[in-house]
């Protein structure tokens, strides 16, 4: 196999994920890209993943935002900041059918959720109504979310939770009307209900802004048994400073 794959890569190069230039592995960003593509690191707000300025005090640490509102779950991260080659590259995974990004994706949520890991854990997207899956013919936090579980060898149910209610998009809302856009409008799929009584649930999703939508999901699990809810995001909305 490592004969097979060398050959195949003199005939066809490895190129970066994000702007096709030549690179010495499959599934990597080139050099300019990496510095063009905003990870996170370094404090972070142990609720929403958001960066924080300052260094670790051994202790979990809460953003303005989480301290405002209640998050009905325990803890949070992100992969990214939603800006730049990571903007572009959850565009291009949600509707240029990049489906050959979630692969290397799923790498960079792996270590950003290496803190609030647990034994046992289920991973389940965030899901999309029906209609919007119909059109994209996938979910892209699905993808996400079944490579994360192969990696961290976790259960997953793609699944779990149903969008019952469009609620169209949340672009150009404030936070309150998110927040009463997104109000009951998952629940449990009923088949795999017994699935989440009393486990901890990390749910996935490519982009998070102001945690409306992980609200609702992580609340109709919490509503069907779940004990326990955590949230990890590829990207994150950078807050204004």
């Amino acid at each position: 196999m490592p004969g097979l794959q060398a050959a195949l890569h003199m005939i066809y190069p490895p190129q970066c994920i994000a702007c096709d230039a030549m690179v010495t592995s499959d599934f990597g960003l080139c050099g300019v890209c990496w510095r063009e593509t905003p990870f996170i690191t370094g404090l972070v707000c142990d609720l929403c993943g958001t960066p924080l300025p300052g260094t670790d005090p051994d202790h979990a640490v809460h953003c303005d935002d989480c301290l405002r509102v209640a998050r009905p779950w325990s803890r949070g991260r992100a992969a990214m900041l939603y800006q730049d080659r990571a903007r572009d590259m959850v565009l291009a995974l949600k509707h240029a059918d990049r489906l050959d990004l979630a692969r290397p994706a799923a790498g960079w949520l792996f270590r950003a959720a290496q803190p609030i890991f647990q034994p046992k854990m289920l991973v389940a997207p965030v899901p999309l109504h029906w209609r919007r899956l119909f059109k994209r013919r996938y979910n892209q936090s699905a993808l996400l979310s079944a490579q994360l579980a192969r990696l961290a060898g976790l259960d997953h149910c793609p699944d779990l939770l149903q969008r019952h209610r469009s609620t169209g998009s949340q672009e150009g809302r404030n936070r309150d009307e998110r927040f009463r856009n997104m109000s009951d409008s998952m629940r449990l799929h009923r088949k795999h209900a017994p699935l989440a009584e009393g486990r901890h649930i990390l749910l996935v999703d490519d982009v998070m802004t102001s945690g409306a939508t992980f609200a609702a999901a992580a609340e109709a699990c919490l509503a069907g048994g779940a004990g326990q809810i955590s949230i990890l995001a590829l990207t994150r909305v950078a807050k204004d400073s």
